[in-house]
């Protein structure tokens, strides 16, 4: 059985949160394993990528998406060819960043 690294959001949490909470926080552990792959360090990459993956994941799951689920799946299959596959896509490192940074403004703004 796979570890869970997100306890409290896996119990329910993530469920409160909106989608563009949700994604504003993949986005978090996007940037960070965009970040320590540029640095050349495979493991932190390794935990910050499995991070994202498992957030991914719980929003996939979350029935608050069900109107969402093919731009989160989609966004999965894109981080996963970026990071680690063929980049088959073409996507840059730069496209993803503001990409997530759209949903990280819309959550700040949504408490400001």
């Amino acid at each position: 059985m796979k570890k869970v690294l997100h306890q409290e959001l896996a119990a329910g949490r993530w469920n409160q949160l909106t989608t563009v909470e949700q994604m504003a926080n993949i986005g978090s552990e996007v940037e960070r394993a965009i970040q320590w792959k540029e640095k050349n360090n495979p493991s932190r990459f390794e935990k910050a990528f499995e991070r994202a993956l498992e957030l991914l994941d719980l929003s996939l799951d979350s029935p608050r998406n069900k109107n969402h689920l093919k731009e989160i799946a989609r966004t999965r299959e894109i981080l996963v060819d970026f990071l680690m596959g063929d980049n088959q896509f073409g996507t840059s490192s730069e496209f993803l960043r503001k990409y997530f940074l759209q949903f990280t403004y819309a959550a700040r703004k949504h408490y400001l």
